[in-house]
């Protein structure tokens, strides 16, 4: 009977353990917060963040995002050479992991970038 109950208690330790450690993995998906994506896999538009590199498809870094409005991605003032914001439509998004990686080159990328958001979505 002694073997039975402290089976038991491993089972139920082993289960309370796994249901800690999928509880911990759901908080960091749904907050951002605890180690970043792996390379490869992808969180979508709904996965960026604040302060995330945006990496041209030529794996140039264009930017840092300051913030998501609408369609269009808004780069942080001091990581764009005018020291203005800048917005990149949603759609140039290829796929999102630890950064925000754009289908198009860095070239292609600024010349679409506007200063205005509410025209950001007729671009790219």
């Amino acid at each position: 009977m002694a073997n039975s109950t402290k089976e038991k208690l491993q089972e139920v330790g082993t289960r309370i353990a796994e249901n800690v450690g999928n509880a911990a993995d759901w908080v960091k998906e749904k907050t951002g917060v605890g180690p970043g994506r792996a390379e490869g896999s992808d969180a979508g538009i709904a996965g960026i963040r604040q302060h995330m590199d945006v990496i041209a498809s030529c794996g140039k870094k264009v930017g840092s995002v300051d913030k998501v409005e609408g369609a269009a991605i808004k780069l942080t003032r001091d990581s764009c050479s005018d020291g203005q914001h800048h917005f990149l439509p949603t759609s140039m998004v290829d796929h999102v992991d630890r950064h925000v990686h754009l289908n198009k080159n860095s070239e292609e990328a600024m010349k679409w970038a506007t200063t205005d958001a509410s025209t950001c979505g007729a671009c790219g």
